[in-house]
């Protein structure tokens, strides 16, 4: 039977050991050690030089570590992924990938506070503008683009905004001024959104959240689709192209993730395995919970706002249900009438968690204006669109109808 068509579940669970094993073991064992040794000297000169598939040294190659990447794949229907020990890290060694004094990069403001900082705080000494642009409007996209722009970048769904690009139309604008699309698709796995249809070049992810099958590890991975050619980039314009991957893909794994240091532990990628094989049923449960919890509160007389792309208030319906499949995420915010109600409110809940991270099997609440980003001045909350009345929820695993009622008793002590 040919494994591509197979579906979802089959081709992770399916997914092949690069050579088998010693003991016949049907979950690829956990593979420690640092170092690998080799028959002979031009054997190990020829895996340096990437002209061969086996692994050196952990931190720039590891058997457990490329079986997870290799689940990915599988997933994704992506050329070539790196696992790495975060999400952030996978932002980082993206951008430290392509860009190079003198470029910019188009993004949204609203996004994630560590990735925020990363772009206005981290790389701009390096020389690197981040031009931040209202991502609804197409024409405010195309006009911040220009020659030194090396790519465009903004999150799946915002978070915790709940905003949605157009990605669609935004590709068809990349592709005329040969612009790569970046996207963190952290929100929504494989499963439920095909980011080579909707016209993404890399993704970012954060496998600590769903993947890691309920926040056991922390981890991030870097996917490409081998979809853009990058010979207008100044890092990489030159390279030669290597067999098997991209000239970014290449410079990668070649140097920037081997210099940077920020390797996935083969332990996390053994338990972010197992994470992927239940992922899409862990997924369908919480998203679907999400958005009943969602459309619930919508109507509840103590919330102001409830926020889900898929309630027909959002207005983001038409293009969540144009790009994803099923719910879009198991993330969904409310809007209170005070920080103070927040606070009482967060304090009452006796099931859900008090707890940052995302798609944990445990529900998690938490008041992102006073945590995620409390080291922010009121002026940058402004700008990046954060209030201080808004709480995020991050659906988990637990019955839906005792998230209903730990949520309801908490707003009955708000007055």
């Amino acid at each position: 039977m040919d494994k591509s068509s197979c579906s979802f579940e089959t081709k992770i669970i399916a997914a092949e050991f690069a050579k088998p094993d010693a003991y016949g073991a049907i979950t690829m064992p956990i593979y420690r050690n640092a170092a690998f040794e080799f028959d002979d000297s031009q054997i190990i000169s020829e895996a340096f030089a990437f002209r061969t598939d086996l692994h050196t040294y952990s931190r720039i190659s590891n058997p457990t570590v490329r079986n997870f990447e290799e689940k990915i794949i599988a997933a994704s229907k992506a050329e070539n992924v790196v696992a790495l020990a975060s999400g952030m890290a996978a932002i980082s060694n993206t951008f430290l990938t392509i860009a190079s004094a003198g470029d910019n990069i188009v993004a949204s403001p609203h996004l994630f506070g560590n990735t925020f900082s990363f772009l206005k705080m981290t790389l701009a000494p390096f020389g690197v503008e981040t031009r931040f642009v209202n991502t609804d409007n197409l024409n405010e996209i195309e006009a911040a683009i220009d020659e030194n722009t090396c790519a465009f970048f903004c999150e799946l769904i915002t978070n915790p905004h709940l905003e949605i690009a157009n990605l669609k139309a935004i590709s068809k604008i990349l592709r005329t001024r040969d612009v790569p699309m970046i996207i963190d698709t952290t929100i929504v796995p494989w499963c439920g959104f095909d980011a080579r249809a909707a016209g993404v070049d890399i993704e970012v992810v954060s496998t600590t959240k769903y993947i890691s099958g309920g926040a056991t590890s922390m981890g991030g991975a870097i996917i490409d689709y081998g979809t853009h050619s990058w010979t207008s980039n100044r890092k990489l314009g030159a390279l030669m192209k290597p067999k098997g991957m991209s000239r970014f893909m290449f410079k990668l794994r070649a140097e920037i993730a081997r210099n940077i240091g920020a390797c996935m532990a083969p332990d996390t990628a053994y338990l972010h395995s197992l994470g992927m094989e239940t992922l899409r049923l862990r997924y369908e449960k919480m998203s679907a919970s999400a958005f009943e919890l969602a459309s619930y509160l919508e109507t509840h007389p103590k919330v102001l706002k409830s926020n889900y792309p898929k309630l027909p208030s959002s207005p983001y319906k038409a293009i969540s249900d144009d790009l994803f499949t099923g719910n879009p995420s198991a993330m969904f915010t409310i809007n209170l009438a005070s920080k103070a109600d927040c606070f009482k409110f967060m304090d009452n809940l006796r099931i859900i968690r008090r707890a940052t991270n995302l798609f944990d099997n445990k529900t998690l609440a938490i008041h992102p204006e006073s945590t995620i980003y409390v080291t922010f001045s009121p002026e940058m909350k402004r700008f990046i669109g954060i209030d201080d009345t808004s709480i995020r929820f991050s659906v988990g695993l637990e019955d839906v109808e005792d998230l209903k009622a730990d949520i309801s008793e908490a707003l009955d002590h708000i007055n």
